[in-house]
């Protein structure tokens, strides 16, 4: 499902939810499974707190696009952790992977 229609609606709603944190998405991609991001977030902000934010407001504002107004109780969207590293002069090549995750599939990006 997040590969089809909700596709470029998750593209709008990350954008917007990582603006609110005054981080910056540099490289994004949507695949059948998962999902990368190189994300520039300040110094201010702990990784986790943005990470669990944009999971967290994320699923809630997809189960409401799907007509769900409130009880979220008890319902899981994204998988429980994360990866993260920190990138410094690198930062390059770690979007260059981010990019190249699916060639063939232009639309995934954002």
């Amino acid at each position: 499902m997040l590969y089809g229609e909700l596709r470029q609606q998750l593209k709008a709603i990350f954008h917007e939810l990582v603006r609110q944190k005054e981080c910056q998405i540099l490289e994004g991609h949507l695949i059948p499974d998962h999902v990368h991001m190189v994300i520039a977030i300040p110094p201010k902000y702990a990784v986790s707190a943005v990470i669990g934010f944009l999971k967290g407001e994320s699923a809630i504002a997809i189960a409401r696009l799907q007509g769900k107004e409130r009880n979220f109780t008890g319902e899981h969207l994204w998988a429980r952790g994360y990866a993260v590293s920190t990138v410094g002069f690198e930062l390059a090549e770690v979007q260059r992977y981010v990019r190249e995750q699916d060639e063939a599939d232009e639309a995934g990006r954002f």
